[in-house]
């Protein structure tokens, strides 16, 4: 077990964004990783810190609660510094109990507390760990970086044989990264010839210092006089007007906040036009305490019950700016969506290989959530399929292509009027990039009319009624999946299952050997990644069916590098129970074991004792699955998708699909409530079916 402890080498180094980004990517990396900032800094309580409990919240360590800041200072002037050293161990230890590698997040250098780096180089000795030193970039150059490392450096002896390397925060974006690490080696005395090596750089994201418009309302102690998506909108940008609206108009762009006295009524009606034309503005401030004419607010009323948050403030226009500029940067603590952006973004830009190498192999070989969606994108960036979108002019559909052409996700085709698809893109502040491709499904329908006559001739489908099908974007965007002009095909954000399923079905069909369409979800528990099937379309299989499907979810799991262990679950385990619903399951286990010899399959097996490990060996001792199953067949759509969501909402679990199995090509449905990550993650799942239909012909 190896333990890394995180040291700023200056002020403004971003601790706790750093700290919590290396949980997440060593966790994407396989190994199971435990947290402890062992002394808060926050605030006076150690409620208010806010490492652990975005460590908690967010990361799922069991990280214990760090010693009070009064408590420490307490020691500290009693000259107790060993009996401090053995409560901050303790608190080790309990991280440190069955993970791989351990990160300790030290103390920031403050003026209040100078014993900042006293504290930071006992600990670091004590916990015997490896220092990874934070470097803040908006300096003078790489020189006055390279002093702080040093100084740094001999503050924790001089040397960097205990030193695990750097990491650079806050540079500007574009910075060049290789020629800075350069310059930095060459200027500092202890980092010469590369002996203290680069882990990550991390540029500054303007996007992910942007508050909610909740944050601001709070910050100001502002009136809410509607509160829209008050918890939702974030404030990437705040207009003072001080012209007349038509100079303004280039302005009311998405997550822009409009700050106007009450009095100007082109302001307020010019912000509620852009609302109802479909841009969402963080919010409208009204200040200088007035109130809106009963005429004017009547006219705005549907712009203001259409999401769009309105507060009132007593300060006047110019002091709520200025009071504005003096808001902390900081992530409240009730932020998971902003923060969980944060650590996904510093984990993706640090280096864990050099670090790895430090750990070794981890206990057990294990896919938790960071490395399930680590590894998913990857692969997906790999597979490089081309996959449509039948709702192009989708405004979460727009965006979620946008961010897997952006990151090389998969090179999407988007099927809508062009212009209006960059009108929408437009006004949802969305940055097309040039190559995205848009079709005109009215350009292009008629080239698929005889293709799909002759597909459905025995269905003694005519030209005039394709051409009518083929209206359907859906079923058009079938039709290229077919002929193998795209790779895969994702829709659901407005349609429902059966809109993108059916043409699947009539067009595409199983797969040889499938003799049914079913689904999985991914469930990514705290701990480690669950196949859930079928949960979405089959209602009551037959055991012949059952055995089917979980045969696909295993061959799923295993496509996505979860090790299939499978359990057909039902209401009794092994031999406990009769009746005909058990019978079928058994069966069902039977038929899918014969079919499969090499998969390990047991049934039937109830849920806790195919889960928890206590139960398994209690109801089950010689079962090879029993409280380590990885993939759970229900015995219906009734149990499969209630346990599915009962375990979502319940547990505040993250669920990926459902993604079908058993067609010839993929096609992928989704929620009509899907949030644009949900659609990149289906995105990405289907670009690597793609590429897993087409393995056995390599």
């Amino acid at each position: 077990m190896h333990t890394f402890f995180l040291a700023p080498a200056g002020f403004d180094s971003g601790l706790t964004s750093i700290s919590l980004g290396l949980v997440r990517a060593l966790a994407q990396a396989g190994l199971k990783v435990g947290f402890v900032k062992p002394i808060a800094q926050d605030g006076r309580n150690v409620e208010e810190e806010h490492s652990t409990h975005f460590a908690r919240a967010i990361c799922h360590t069991r990280s214990p609660d760090p010693l009070g800041l009064d408590h420490v200072e307490n020691r500290l002037s009693r000259g107790h510094v060993d009996l401090l050293m053995e409560e901050i161990v303790s608190l080790y230890q309990e991280a440190a109990n069955d993970v791989d590698v351990v990160v300790v997040e030290g103390l920031v250098p403050d003026q209040k507390q100078v014993f900042s780096t006293f504290l930071n180089t006992k600990i670091a000795r004590n916990l015997q760990a490896q220092v990874l030193l934070i470097a803040g970039a908006n300096t003078d150059g790489p020189q006055d970086i390279a002093d702080q490392l040093d100084m740094a450096i001999q503050a924790f002896g001089g040397t960097t044989g205990n030193m695990a390397g750097y990491i650079l925060n806050h540079l500007p974006p574009g910075t060049d990264i290789g020629g800075l690490a350069e310059d930095i080696a060459a200027a500092g005395r202890l980092t010469q010839g590369g002996r203290l090596p680069l882990i990550g750089a991390i540029q500054h994201e303007a996007d992910l210092l942007a508050p909610r418009t909740l944050d601001v309302a709070d910050y100001l102690k502002a009136r809410v006089m509607h509160p829209g998506q008050l918890a939702r909108r974030r404030v990437r940008s705040i207009v003072v007007t001080a012209r007349s609206a038509p100079n303004i108009v280039h302005l009311l762009k998405p997550g822009a906040l409009i700050i106007t006295a009450g009095d100007r009524e082109d302001i307020v009606l010019a912000t509620a036009i852009a609302t109802m034309n479909g841009v969402p503005l963080a919010g409208l401030l009204l200040t200088c305490a007035s109130e809106l004419d009963p005429r004017i607010l009547q006219l705005c009323q549907p712009a203001f019950t259409s999401g769009l948050p309105v507060l009132a403030s007593d300060h006047n226009t110019f002091e709520t700016a200025s009071i504005l500029t003096n808001m902390s940067r900081q992530v409240p603590v009730d932020d998971f969506e902003r923060m969980e952006k944060v650590i996904d973004y510093i984990a993706e830009r640090l280096d864990t290989a050099p670090l790895k190498r430090f750990v070794g192999q981890p206990k057990e070989i294990r896919l938790p959530p960071p490395a399930f969606r680590y590894q998913l994108m990857e692969k997906a960036r790999r597979a490089n399929r081309r996959i449509v979108l039948p709702e192009g002019c989708e405004p979460r559909t727009i965006r979620a292509a946008a961010i897997c052409h952006e990151k090389g996700i998969a090179r999407c085709v988007l099927l809508g009027d062009i212009g209006e698809v960059r009108r929408i893109a437009e006004s949802q502040d969305i940055q097309l990039p040039d190559d995205l491709e848009i079709l005109d499904p009215n350009v292009i329908r008629g080239r698929y009319v005889a293709p799909m006559v002759e597909l459905r001739k025995s269905k003694g489908l005519t030209p005039p009624v394709a051409e009518q099908q083929l209206e359907d974007t859906v079923v058009l965007g079938t039709m290229m999946l077919a002929l193998d002009e795209v790779d895969g095909l994702v829709s659901g954000a407005v349609h429902t299952t059966a809109n993108t399923i059916r043409p699947a079905l009539q067009l595409i069909k199983t797969a040889p050997g499938s003799r049914l369409v079913s689904s999985v979800f991914f469930m990514l528990m705290p701990e480690q990644v669950l196949v859930y099937g079928d949960c979405a379309v089959n209602p009551d299989p037959t055991a012949e069916e059952l055995a089917d499907i979980a045969i696909q979810s295993a061959d799923s799991a295993a496509a996505f590098g979860i090790p299939p262990r499978v359990a057909m679950i039902s209401y009794s385990t092994g031999s406990s129970g009769s009746g005909s619903d058990v019978e079928k399951v058994r069966e069902a286990t039977r038929i899918a074991r014969e079919k499969r010899p090499d998969l390990v399959i047991d049934g039937p097996m109830q849920y806790d004792a195919a889960s928890v490990v206590s139960v398994g060996r209690q109801k089950a001792p010689d079962s090879p699955v029993a409280g380590r199953a990885t993939v759970f067949v229900f015995p219906d759509l009734n149990t499969g998708n209630t346990t599915y969501k009962a375990v979502q909402r319940s547990a505040n679990v993250v669920s990926v699909g459902p993604m079908l199995q058993g067609l010839r090509k993929p096609v992928n449905d989704l929620s009509r409530g899907a949030l644009v990550d949900d659609i990149v993650y289906t995105i990405a799942l289907t670009a690597i079916q793609a590429e897993e239909r087409l393995k056995p012909a390599q």
